[in-house]
């Protein structure tokens, strides 16, 4: 008698890729268990494979969430030394987990004049790279490999969808749908691409600010985000989010993230206007982290999200027309400064300018 031969696999390899839910006619959703996975094991092997990563390399990097579990992760399979620079924005339970899985965590206390949070940890992370001459930092917002990790994902949507002719995602490192996109569109240049952002988030023109909407937005211009690759951008609030995170739930039974509430608000209308396009939003991360917040109508009414939401968000044509409310703009695959209504240039931070 034969026995079958089984092919096992780390989890991280395990986990890293989505699965395709059908969500609509015409909607389907790449639902991933944590999909900063597949950068991280990506960019960590493609280090390994340079000779960066040797048994005595130290891995740094700075997050506040789910890239820092995932290099967490990895990092505890390739028996690396991890140190992971964050704020206190962390949870309190993905911070006892990055420990149990051996990471060593910093919590810089006090926010960067410009640049908030964010740039604080980059310069603090740039010190803890000084104290450890031959360490290795995979930098999210800079490494192509982050981008480059997502051409599996492309390519796994063309296999089983076919023609894919519009991809709705939220934007933070720009990896995810600059990745996705950009393999896409090399066998169809139509592919429309949709960024999901919120508002007081730089990437795509607005002053920076205070952000309740967490895991998409940044207040630092990532090197990854390349503008030109989308078609239309939609800006929601937390509160919107929230909501359209519970409608996944308690219409699809699908048990994820805020982020992947916001990529939902913007790709379900998107489909139901556009019948004869077949549709793809990426969901990132599941929702055990937001239990005790986004689950919980309590928390939601207590914090004033508990609000009647719009079935629709507002166009606009300039982004400093966006308000506080979900709205989006057609962004015609421009450079930023071709786009109206943006914050200049020169009042962005950028990450390579923070760590020098």
């Amino acid at each position: 008698m034969a026995v079958a031969t089984t092919t096992f696999q780390e989890i991280t390899e395990a986990q890293m890729m989505p699965r395709l839910i059908k969500l609509g006619p015409n909607l389907y959703g790449a639902v991933f268990t944590l999909m900063k996975l597949l950068p991280a094991r990506y960019i960590l092997r493609r280090a390994a494979d340079r000779g960066e990563l040797d048994r005595d390399t130290v891995i740094v990097e700075t997050t506040s969430g789910t890239f820092g579990l995932a290099l967490a992760m990895q990092a505890a399979l390739m028996e690396r030394k991890l140190i992971l620079v964050s704020d206190p924005a962390i949870d309190a339970n993905l911070h006892r987990r990055l420990e149990d899985l051996g990471a060593s965590v910093e919590i810089c206390p006090e926010p960067a004049p410009v640049g908030g949070f964010q740039e604080a940890r980059l310069r603090r992370l740039a010190e803890v790279r000084a104290e450890y001459p031959g360490s290795l930092c995979p930098e999210q917002y800079s490494n192509p490999d982050n981008p480059r990790s997502y051409g599996v994902v492309a390519e796994q949507l063309a296999q089983s969808l076919g023609q894919v002719d519009c991809v709705v995602g939220p934007v933070g490192s720009g990896g995810s749908m600059c990745g996705t996109i950009n393999g896409l569109r090399e066998h169809t240049p139509h592919t429309r691409a949709i960024g999901v952002d919120t508002h007081r988030s730089v990437l795509f023109g607005h002053p920076d600010g205070p952000r309740s909407l967490r895991g998409l937005g940044n207040s630092l211009w990532p090197a990854n985000l390349d503008h030109t690759v989308f078609d239309d951008v939609h800006w929601c609030t937390a509160a919107e989010a929230y909501a359209a995170t519970r409608r996944l739930h308690a219409q699809h039974a699908l048990f994820q993230g805020p982020t992947s509430g916001a990529a939902y608000l913007a790709a379900h209308w998107y489909a139901q206007h556009h019948p004869d396009e077949l549709c793809v939003v990426i969901l990132p991360d599941e929702g055990y982290r937001y239990q005790a917040t986004v689950y919980s109508d309590a928390w939601l009414a207590d914090n004033g999200y508990a609000t009647a939401q719009p079935e629709e968000p507002v166009r606009i044509t300039a982004v400093d027309q966006a308000g506080d409310r979900w709205c989006h703009l057609d962004w015609g695959r421009r450079a930023y400064d071709e786009v109206p209504g943006v914050v200049g240039r020169s009042s962005v931070t950028e990450p390579a300018k923070a760590l020098s």
